[in-house]
């Protein structure tokens, strides 16, 4: 099984819809969320503070799951999530496991 690390960026204003839809997501077991900043060109116009800061809030979500349901759950986040702004991409994953 091929699986892969799917990473979403999300702005703060939609943080709790997308968790609310991640959590209900038949393909995600779980996730984790955590706050990063944004820094360069991008296609979001920044605010005033953001402009000075120098970078703009963000939230990620990693989700780890086989590359076929990382597809299934990107298609859902197209149509639920049209016109977000959310970017996200997939890498594979070589190896994982759980230490105990």
């Amino acid at each position: 099984m091929n699986e892969c690390l799917l990473e979403i960026i999300a702005t703060p204003a939609i943080e709790d819809a997308l968790v609310d839809w991640l959590l209900t997501c038949e393909g995600v077991g779980g996730f984790t969320s955590l706050e990063v900043n944004g820094h360069g060109t991008g296609h979001q116009p920044l605010s005033i503070a953001e402009q000075v800061a120098g970078h703009s809030r963000r939230l990620m979500f990693r989700c780890h799951l086989p590359m076929e349901e990382a597809r299934e759950v990107i298609e859902g986040l197209k149509h639920g999530f049209a016109g977000s702004g959310l970017h996200y991409w997939m890498v594979p994953v070589l190896e994982a496991g759980r230490l105990e």
